[in-house]
């Protein structure tokens, strides 16, 4: 089977890819020229909340994993396959928000 290439496919990749790249890279020369300047009016006070650094990240995955196990009960419904995957999608991603409220309550919670 020869795949036909179709060139509206790849310009449109290659600018999303684009945008993406160029989002970041705003984003990152904002938050150093932000940095910079609250550094040079002695109002920059660096975080030295390192210790808790994963906290946010495994909440999240743990939120994850936990609509996953959720989601794959719809699965076995007799409903329609597009109804069947905005309900796994949906539940992954509220149980993704969920783990990072956890998270932002357990920190909360650990810092005082």
């Amino acid at each position: 089977m020869i795949m036909e290439i179709n060139m509206t496919e790849i310009l449109g990749g290659l600018l999303l890819m684009a945008a993406l790249v160029t989002i970041v890279f705003i984003i990152a020369k904002y938050n150093y020229l932000i940095k910079k300047a609250m550094i040079e009016k002695d109002i920059y006070v660096k975080r030295v909340t390192m210790r808790y650094r994963y906290l946010d990240l495994g909440c999240i995955v743990f939120g994850l994993g936990v609509g996953l196990l959720v989601s794959s009960i719809f699965t076995y419904t007799e409903m329609n396959g597009d109804t069947i995957d905005l309900l796994i999608w949906g539940t992954i991603l509220i149980f993704g928000a969920g783990g990072l409220i956890l998270a932002h309550f357990i920190r909360k919670k650990l810092e005082g």
